[in-house]
C-alpha cells in the first residue's frame, strides 16, 4: 500500500473521531480543507487589498488608484522594503489570533502559517528569499507564554518555499513592556534597542523576510528591519498575519 494511501485512511479516521470543525466558531467542516474556517467565518476575513502603500502595506480606503506612499512612509522611509498582511485584524482573524497567542492553541496558529504562507501577495514574491526570521520574544517573555507565536508562523512559511528558518540569530535582549499597552510614539521608544544580531555572517547578504503576527504601527518590525541591515542584510521584507 503506498504512503499517500495510508495517510488518507489515517485522515479519514481521525475525522471520523474528531470531526473537523472552524477555529473561531466551532462549525462542523465538510472535510480537511486547506482553510480552518467555516465558509461563513472565511466569508467575514477583509483581505489587504490593493491599493496599498508600496512600503508599509497599509491599505488606502478608497478602491481604485494605483499603489503609493502614504503619508508616514514618505515622511520616514522604513528600513525594510515591503511589508504585506494577509488581511485586517478584525472578525475572524482577529479571533483566530487571539485563541492562538493568548490561548496556547498552537494548532490554530499552524493552520494560520500555511493560510498565509500560500496567499499571494502584491509586491511581495516570498519564494524568492533566502531566509526566513521571525520577531523574536525575550526569554522572559518566552516563559510565561510557553512558545513564539511569530516562529510558529514562520515555520509554515519555511515549509512552503524550503527557505532556510533562522529564529537563533536575531535576539531580542530587553525585556519591554507590551507593545499593546502603548501609543505609537510610546512604541517606538520601547523597542528601541532592544534587539541584536547574534552572528553577522548567518545574515550578510541574505534576502530575508521577517515574520510577525500582527502589524499595529510597525514599530517592533522597523527595530528588528534596522538591526538585521546594519548588520549585513541585502534586503528586508515584512510579512504579517494581520494588519491592525
Amino acid at each position: 500500500m503506498m504512503i499517500c494511501e495510508v495517510k488518507e485512511m489515517a485522515f479519514g479516521l481521525a475525522d471520523m473521531l474528531f470531526p473537523p470543525t472552524c477555529l473561531t466558531c466551532g462549525a462542523a467542516l465538510p472535510g480537511r480543507g486547506e482553510d480552518p474556517f467555516c465558509a461563513e467565518c472565511l466569508s467575514v476575513i477583509q483581505y489587504t487589498v490593493p491599493p496599498l502603500c508600496t512600503a508599509c502595506g497599509l491599505p488606502f480606503t478608497t478602491i481604485q488608484g494605483a499603489d503609493h506612499l502614504c503619508e508616514e512612509c514618505i515622511r520616514s522611509r522604513p528600513p525594510f522594503s515591503v511589508a504585506r498582511s494577509l488581511g485586517k485584524y478584525e472578525a475572524t482573524l482577529l479571533d483566530a489570533v487571539h485563541l492562538f497567542k493568548y490561548h496556547g492553541k498552537i494548532s490554530a496558529g499552524e493552520a494560520l502559517g500555511r493560510m498565509m504562507a500560500r496567499a499571494p501577495y502584491d509586491s511581495l514574491a516570498t519564494g524568492e528569499y533566502s531566509l526566513v526570521i521571525p520577531v523574536p520574544l525575550h526569554p522572559k517573555r518566552l516563559r510565561e507564554r510557553g512558545f513564539n507565536q511569530s516562529l510558529v508562523l514562520s515555520r509554515q512559511v519555511s515549509n512552503r518555499f524550503n527557505i532556510p528558518l533562522d529564529f537563533l540569530t536575531l535576539r531580542r535582549t530587553v525585556h519591554t513592556e507590551a507593545q499593546v499597552k502603548l501609543s505609537g510614539r510610546k512604541r517606538r521608544t520601547n523597542v528601541r534597542g532592544a534587539f541584536e544580531v547574534t552572528d553577522k555572517d548567518r545574515i550578510k547578504g541574505h534576502r530575508i523576510v521577517l515574520i510577525d503576527d500582527v502589524y499595529t504601527t510597525g514599530s517592533t518590525v522597523t527595530e528588528c528591519s534596522k538591526v538585521l541591515m546594519r548588520n549585513g542584510a541585502h534586503e528586508v521584507a515584512v510579512l504579517t498575519l494581520a494588519r491592525a
